[in-house]
């Protein structure tokens, strides 16, 4: 029942209609019983400075930030956590004192998995990431949270990656990171603990596609785990050819879930989140049962 009382959520983006954001949080916030409501709001780059003040003057509490606005928000907003200012992303937004105040669930989100399901000690392990975007950035921080030996970015434009790696040089995450063009994939595939698919490719509609081939993931160690940060379809090709060779495999969902719960935590100021509930509306959503 919406009234003139109920509290507003959302997440802004351009397109928004595929998110899967509403279907979770709307759960979590019918279970706890509050009078909230999470909606998505379709902004086109050139308004997001207008919308942000809209956002401010109907009263929203706080907001999900997807592609392409995770960059682009950043001047518009009052303060920015340390870990966004290192990321140089932001994907969640708060309203404190009258300012918006930005920061960045999707370490906490992609680490979640690998320090409970799969808690191993990382510091004498090798993570390569697929991908030098804004999604990459987060998994590099959250590799260097988790404490991995070597942390390797591979990518497909020289310039960028240089840019990439650029970027940390003033940072403690950039001390043990390295880029790599594609080529270089066949020597750090045999050294790779963790692998890491942060491309979008093999994301729904284009199912068929993987980053790598069958050929190439030959020489995964065994017992590596795989990381694919999409999560439609499930298993990705690229997570089936992986499993093929041995590897345990993580889908993005999991990645989905826990941000959402980090973000609702810092909302509701409340650390007692229904995590299974959102997982659950996500999996009925996506079709994928119990």
């Amino acid at each position: 029942m919406i009234t003139g009382k109920t509290k507003l959520l959302g997440v802004i983006g351009h397109p928004v209609e595929h998110s899967l954001s509403p279907v979770m949080h709307n759960a979590a916030l019918a279970q706890l019983g509050l009078d909230y409501v999470y909606l998505p709001f379709p902004i086109a780059p050139d308004n997001l400075e207008v919308a942000i003040a809209g956002l401010a003057s109907i009263g929203v509490e706080g907001f999900s930030v997807t592609i392409p606005h995770k960059q682009a928000i950043i001047p518009l907003l009052d303060e920015i956590s340390p870990i966004a200012q290192a990321i140089g992303a932001v994907n969640t937004v708060t309203r404190r004192d009258n300012q918006w105040v930005g920061t960045n669930t999707d370490i906490e989100g992609f680490i979640s998995p690998l320090q409970t399901t799969y808690k191993q000690d990382w510091s004498q392990k090798t993570a390569v990431i697929l991908g030098n975007g804004g999604a990459a950035r987060a998994v590099v921080a959250g590799c260097h949270q988790l404490g991995f030996a070597e942390i390797h970015v591979v990518g497909r434009n020289v310039q960028r990656l240089e840019e990439f790696r650029h970027s940390w040089e003033n940072s403690p995450i950039g001390e043990n990171l390295q880029v790599h063009s594609w080529d270089h994939l066949a020597k750090l595939i045999p050294q790779a603990n963790l692998l890491v698919n942060t491309t979008p490719i093999g994301m729904y509609p284009k199912i068929d596609e993987s980053p790598l081939s069958s050929e190439a993931l030959t020489d995964l160690p065994a017992g590596a785990i795989a990381y694919d940060l999409i999560y439609i379809p499930q298993p990705t090709q690229f997570l089936q050819k992986a499993q093929q060779q041995g590897a345990i495999a993580i889908d993005g969902l999991e990645m989905l879930v826990q941000q959402g719960v980090a973000a609702l935590k810092i909302w509701l100021q409340q650390d007692n989140i229904p995590v299974d509930v959102m997982r659950q509306a996500l999996k009925k959503q996506l079709g994928l049962g119990e």
